[in-house]
């Protein structure tokens, strides 16, 4: 018998009430939005303190909580970036997901105890570019939206 891992149920969260009833529906896991850095725009998405509180919840009920830092921050924005980053420092997410390899090293050298995803957003599109994020230290890679099945299997 071939070894595989069961799936895991990932859903939205854009609020707290969606979080909940993600969970009560039988989630295995949320992905979620601070109300900075991330390109869920029209979630209501979560300030630190709604995080903290989500994350909270979500683990009392053996729920994974995903945090999508998944903008491509200019210049200017990385002391903002930083900032957010000390903010998360205490807030036990299960993982990062994010998507420019910049926020990638940064959370890296800030965050080393989270776990870091790449985003679809980074567009993976071959073996090579996951092997790639892999090397940097990424634990999982979700490919661009764009492939087929049978690219996705040849990957």
């Amino acid at each position: 018998m071939k070894n595989w891992k069961k799936p895991e149920l990932l859903a939205p969260a854009g609020d707290m009430e969606k979080l909940k009833m993600a969970v009560l529906y039988g989630a295995d896991a949320v992905y979620l939005s601070g109300r900075i850095f991330g390109m869920r725009a029209a979630a209501d998405n979560f300030t630190v303190e709604e995080l903290a509180e989500a994350v909270e919840y979500a683990h009392e009920r053996n729920v994974k909580v995903y945090l999508t830092v998944n903008t491509m921050p200019r210049e200017n924005e990385y002391d903002l970036l930083k900032n957010y980053f000390r903010d998360l420092k205490n807030i036990p997410v299960d993982a990062l997901i994010i998507a420019d390899i910049g926020v990638f090293m940064l959370a890296r050298e800030m965050l080393p105890e989270k776990e870091l995803h790449v985003s679809t957003q980074a567009c993976s599109v071959s073996a090579a570019d996951c092997r790639a994020w892999y090397s940097l230290g990424a634990k999982r890679v979700v490919l661009s939206r764009e492939l087929t099945i049978e690219e996705i299997k040849a990957i």
